[in-house]
């Protein structure tokens, strides 16, 4: 319980606040910190990451299929090979490089849900590199960055992590 005004400690059934001398009328009321910026938005920040790792995969998984079907049978349908010969190899990569970046947001996603130590870092990385996937991915980005990368967010996800921990 503390005094309304210096927020010094006080105990029940005291009259004067042993520090500013302020008189201490009615009952004294438990403080409550409010919830802090990490704390109140970490939990949606660990499931908008798991359903952008979801869209990723499945974006992946059309490019895949995509190059090794339609565009590894181009030159059988008459199209000539040499524009063609780059298609494939090209999506294949993109796929792979979105499957990738999934991987770490789903990795993302769980930690931040579970509050994990390094999920924060993996978060942050991520978020930079989200910035340039327009509109959802840099959406994301801006949320992240804005939850996570102040010092003081610093902080309290790791008073968070050390909390659960415990």
């Amino acid at each position: 319980m503390f005094c309304d005004g210096c927020g010094a400690a006080v105990q029940p059934g005291q009259a004067f606040c042993s520090r500013c001398g302020k008189q201490v009328l009615g009952p004294v009321a438990a403080w409550e910190p409010r919830a802090g910026r990490v704390q109140g938005h970490v939990h949606l920040l660990g499931i908008l990451w798991l359903a952008v790792s979801a869209f990723n995969t499945i974006a992946g998984v059309i490019l895949y299929v995509l190059a090794n079907t339609l565009f590894a049978h181009l030159h059988e349908m008459g199209a000539p090979k040499a524009p063609t010969s780059f298609v494939r190899p090209l999506l294949s990569v993109i796929a792979l490089t979105l499957w990738t970046k999934a991987a770490g947001g789903f990795l993302a996603g769980w930690g931040l849900l579970h509050r994990e130590p390094w999920a924060r870092v993996v978060a942050l990385v991520l978020g930079f590199i989200a910035l340039f996937h327009i509109p959802f991915g840099t959406a994301v980005g801006v949320y992240t960055l804005w939850v996570l990368l102040p010092a003081q967010s610093q902080q309290e996800y790791d008073a968070l992590a050390a909390a659960r921990a415990a």
